[in-house]
């Protein structure tokens, strides 16, 4: 692991290049899940390996039906590494994962741990070992999160917490290498914000960022900064109108300091609650800018996660409804020069339907995600867009 953090500012700039126009001249299913042993509805997105191997979490299925942690092979081949059993180990990964440079994974679940069913951060081994690091109590320290974690250079985690805290509307939180759990932020719902579903991301100076889905001055939620000594700022306060609301995709920054993501709603075109949700760019000075603000048509809508950048300043999503056939969404691209371009049509079921989680570009320059239904059984799949 290079750098102070593993998901530091460099890495969400994302090596590799992807183009294309209209629609995609490739796409593919890598592997439609079965909501047995094999997991079902993902709805977190994927990483990979130096070897092309992807790895994720499917919310359901399994064991138990409570979840999984999955790896689908370079070759297409599906393993699940773990089956959670919705106890103490954690139920319902609504998380992506973090993966160290000893092969471990880390991750949160929505719900379980022996507390109040409030969900856990877990570690799990290469060997399949799952350990849980932290069970939340509902308390001060949050409850029920469904972003992933951050790792900086010393093993310290970082997260949010979309409940609990002392104002019940969610927590940031750090949980050192050594087990300590501290909480950075509780928020009030106030002009702080509430209800944090997005993860983190932190730049050289440990500075960390993140959005909170409501509050803010007009209650249609926030970007925030904490310094590394604690400092909580807002830096922007959506108003519900074309700047869009209910910011909870995860951001991403370029060289210059510039922080990407979306809205779910709003954007003043379609849709309801005043749009369909948009893409937006917050420069170092708050100057916000909207790059495309979604009609719920052929160009999509309501995207529920943030965007990936590639190296020439293209950005790449998904939205969860919209498109030219069944309204089951779309992956799109924005291009440098602030050309949209729909670059997949989800049609159903064979494809794939409501892809909730983000894009990751691979080591060969391609597009992979995750739809949350959808493919052979219904239940959701992997895929490749190519360029």
């Amino acid at each position: 692991m290079s750098g102070r953090f593993s998901a530091l500012w460099g890495c969400l700039l994302v090596c590799g290049m992807v183009a294309g126009s209209a629609e995609a001249r490739d796409f593919r299913v890598l592997y439609a899940f079965l909501d047995g042993a094999d997991g079902g509805t993902p709805n977190t997105p994927v990483i990979e390996d130096a070897a092309g191997n992807l790895f994720g979490t499917a919310l359901q299925g399994g064991a138990e039906n409570d979840g999984v942690v999955f790896e689908i092979a370079a070759d297409g081949s599906e393993s699940t590494l773990y089956s959670f059993k919705g106890g103490s180990d954690g139920d319902k990964p609504e998380a992506g994962l973090t993966e160290d440079a000893a092969g471990n994974f880390y991750g949160t679940t929505n719900l379980g741990g022996s507390a109040c069913d409030c969900g856990t951060v877990f570690k799990l081994a290469p060997d399949g070992t799952e350990t849980v690091l932290h069970i939340f109590t509902g308390g001060s320290d949050g409850a029920y999160p469904q972003a992933g974690l951050i790792e900086d250079s010393a093993g310290n985690l970082f997260g949010t917490a979309t409940g609990g805290g002392t104002n019940n509307n969610g927590t940031v939180f750090r949980l050192a290498a050594n087990g300590t759990f501290t909480v950075l932020h509780g928020f009030t719902g106030g002009p702080d914000g509430g209800f944090p579903q997005a993860g983190l991301l932190a730049d050289k100076k440990g500075n960390l960022y993140g959005a909170a889905a409501v509050g803010g001055a007009h209650n249609d939620g926030t970007v925030f900064r904490i310094s590394p000594r604690g400092t909580f700022k807002v830096l922007y306060a959506f108003t519900g109108g074309i700047d869009g609301l209910n910011p909870i995709g995860n951001l991403i920054a370029d060289r210059a300091g510039n922080l990407y993501s979306t809205t779910r709603l709003g954007g003043g075109t379609g849709c309801f609650d005043g749009g369909c949700g948009t893409v937006f760019k917050l420069a170092p000075d708050g100057t916000k800018t909207v790059l495309h603000a979604f009609t719920g048509g052929s160009d999509g809508g309501e995207p529920y996660a943030g965007v990936t950048r590639d190296r020439n300043g293209n950005l790449y999503g998904t939205t969860v409804t919209g498109g030219t056939a069944n309204g089951y969404g779309t992956a799109f691209r924005i291009a440098a020069d602030g050309t949209f371009s729909v670059l997949h049509t989800f049609t159903g079921p064979s494809d794939g339907e409501y892809p909730e989680a983000g894009l990751i570009i691979g080591n060969n320059g391609r597009l992979y995600g995750t739809a949350y239904v959808g493919g052979s059984d219904s239940w959701g799949t992997v895929f490749l867009l190519a360029k």
